[in-house]
């Protein structure tokens, strides 16, 4: 049999074939399979199964030596044989879970209980430019309609009320994060990853990213996630049991994985975070939302973000916690990030100004028609109002100014149609 018909059908462990994705040759479910396959690897990594069990109930500095020793010997010859390399896609989240839960059995023992994970689980992102064309679309649709806004974040939204999928979970993960005192918070971080990995990052970026001059757009913009919900409580839990929580769940432990890689700073740039590095961070940041590390902005009137813990009373941990809570309110990589991507979304705004405020003929001649602003826009945390019914009467109103602006045109054209009968022949 050739290897590569070898390598594409295998037995699993339910005895049945399994085809292997050939255009995935690192994955992590791929690289499981491979190893199950194989005698010497299988007895390894069965071990490997039984030591993530056991730290799930302790950590590995709790563990008899024997145990210790035997994990980082199944770990190391798991490792070297399928496994060292294997990444994870993001999509679609069954196998995200799958392939994150095989990734880190084999990692399990040293990277456990630890600030400063290995690297990054997950592959490259791939490129979106035909979603940025997508976006740049309906904002100019916008434009073209004179839905003007001087509020960035206010037309981003417009701009995601435009888009039938941006809005429908744009909406739900607000009502969800809006319901009952207290809210349910695990429901609300469910939602609110679901709308980050589902929606175009081109989307996301400018209703998180968005340039404010005044607090009105940036309370709309410190509200983007329902903070009341999602990221604050009534007291600041400490930074070292938010971290504990996050490596407990291997969703989380990957996107701050993820997080440390991309917006970790290099490169000869003066704040040690190249341009090239910018997109990657900030999505990187954006995978911590929704996870029981949810960063947001420190304030209305401030670009700086932070989580939502202190180091206050960590003892001799102190240091450590302090590393945790700057990884985010002091990295100068996404610092940089962030001001870029204001920047970008800045000119684009600016660019979408010039068409909206261009004069248009009216069918009257040389006058400048001045035309209808809708109310196309929900604010997330507002309570007792469905959005479907705002957008239902936004649509409404949007329709009667179109028929009302027809209205006159044709009362106008008969006008001028009866003049002309009545003149001289």
């Amino acid at each position: 049999m050739g290897l590569p018909l070898l390598l594409g059908l295998l037995l699993s462990r339910t005895g049945g074939l399994l085809v292997l994705s050939l255009d995935q040759p690192n994955n992590c479910i791929n690289a499981e399979n491979l190893c199950v396959a194989d005698p010497a690897c299988s007895t390894a990594y069965h071990t490997l199964q039984n030591c993530s069990q056991s730290l799930a109930k302790s950590s590995f500095l709790l563990l008899d030596q024997e145990t210790k020793s035997r994990c980082l010997e199944a770990e190391t010859n798991v490792k070297k044989r399928y496994f060292q390399r294997c990444k994870c896609h993001r999509r679609p989240r069954k196998q995200e879970e799958q392939c994150l839960r095989i990734y880190w059995t084999v990692r399990s023992t040293l990277t456990h209980a630890d600030f400063n994970l290995e690297m990054s689980p997950y592959e490259d992102m791939a490129d979106e430019e035909s979603s940025k064309t997508n976006y740049n679309k309906l904002a100019t649709k916008i434009a073209g309609l004179h839905i003007a806004s001087t509020n960035p974040c206010l037309h981003a939204t417009n701009v995601c009320h435009l888009d039938h999928k941006c809005m429908r979970l744009r909406s739900l993960y607000a009502q969800i994060c809006s319901i009952g005192f207290p809210c349910d918070r695990h429901k609300c971080h469910q939602r609110l990853r679901h709308f980050f990995e589902r929606i175009s990052v081109d989307f996301t970026k400018r209703l998180l990213f968005c340039p404010c001059q005044d607090e009105l757009c940036g309370k709309r913009r410190w509200n983007t996630i329902v903070p009341e919900c999602s990221f604050q409580s009534s007291i600041k839990p400490n930074c070292l049991f938010l971290l504990e929580l996050c490596l407990k769940d291997n969703i989380c432990r990957s996107r701050l994985a993820d997080f440390q890689e991309r917006c970790n700073p290099s490169g000869t740039s003066s704040d040690g975070c190249s341009r090239q590095k910018h997109a990657a961070c900030l999505e990187a940041y954006m995978g911590m939302i929704g996870t029981p590390m949810t960063p947001n902005y420190i304030s209305n009137s401030s670009n700086e973000v932070s989580l939502w813990c202190s180091c206050k009373d960590s003892g001799n941990q102190k240091e450590d916690c302090d590393q945790i809570l700057d990884a985010f309110a002091s990295s100068a990589c996404l610092k940089s990030a962030i001001q870029s991507q204001m920047n970008s979304n800045q000119m684009n705004m600016e660019s979408w100004e010039q068409l909206q405020f261009t004069p248009s003929l009216n069918i009257q001649g040389d006058g400048t028609s001045t035309v209808f602003t809708a109310k196309m826009y929900w604010q997330p945390g507002e309570k007792k109002v469905q959005p479907e019914v705002l957008m239902h009467n936004s649509q409404k109103s949007f329709c009667n100014s179109l028929y009302s602006g027809a209205q006159i045109s044709s009362l106008t054209l008969t006008l001028t149609l009866f003049l002309l009968l009545l003149g001289p022949p």
